[in-house]
């Protein structure tokens, strides 16, 4: 699952996305409101934690642009103990959760957890391309029920292409979601895993094409 941490103190961020890679999921970071809303306007998200108090653009703004645009995605309001009010405007914008800072990792995980369940029918969509089929709840690839042993970094760098088949995906693209925005990775850093990723899935009809200078491109091969 891609998650969109928007939190303006580092340290806290760093700490959930570190806590959500490990568990498989895919974790973007931004710390400005301008520029978080611009990202998800743009990127999206399957679920959004969202800190209310941000330099450039409050949560609540974010969360309100959010939803005006449909997007239904679900949020996590992280608010500091004395923001009440601020956590009613939050559930009435549309919020679905709301944690009261300093709060345990635990928790976080197990409110991510009940929001999936409830919002299975978003997030328990299957993609299926070739002969493959990638299970985004479980994040499990497999080949009619049995599964591939696909390293995690590899799983994210196909949650990301076919997030966008058909279409070029740039290496800025791929890094920001295979480590998370900001990151200090170099962009070559992915072309070892699209690589080994390409090898994987050649037996089973779907191949990963190079746009020179450009990207990735995910395609389902024809026979």
């Amino acid at each position: 699952m891609r998650i969109v941490i928007v939190e303006d103190n580092e340290s806290l961020a760093k700490a959930i996305s570190y806590r959500l890679r490990d568990r498989g999921h895919a974790a973007d970071v931004l710390h400005d409101g301008a520029e978080a809303d611009a990202f998800l306007a743009q990127e999206g998200a399957d679920l959004v934690v969202l800190d209310i108090n941000l330099p450039g653009k409050s949560g609540l703004d974010i969360l309100r642009a959010l939803r005006a645009r449909g997007d239904s995605a679900p949020v996590i309001l992280l608010t500091a103990r004395s923001e009440t009010s601020d956590r009613v405007a939050g559930l009435d914008l549309g919020a679905d959760d709301y944690l009261v800072k300093p709060f345990e990792m635990d928790e976080l995980e197990a409110r991510i957890r009940a929001l999936t369940r409830r919002k299975n029918l978003e997030f328990g969509a299957q993609d299926n391309i070739g002969n493959i089929t990638f299970d985004r709840t479980a994040r499990q690839v497999s080949v009619e029920g049995v599964p591939l042993d696909i390293p995690r970094k590899e799983l994210a760098v196909l949650e990301c292409l076919l997030e966008r088949r058909g279409r070029i995906v740039s290496k800025t693209l791929l890094t920001d979601h295979v480590y998370g925005i900001g990151a200090d990775v170099d962009q070559t850093a992915v072309e070892p895993l699209v690589s080994r990723l390409r090898r994987r899935l050649a037996d089973y009809g779907v191949a990963i094409k190079t746009a020179r200078g450009l990207g990735y491109m995910l395609e389902e091969l024809r026979e």
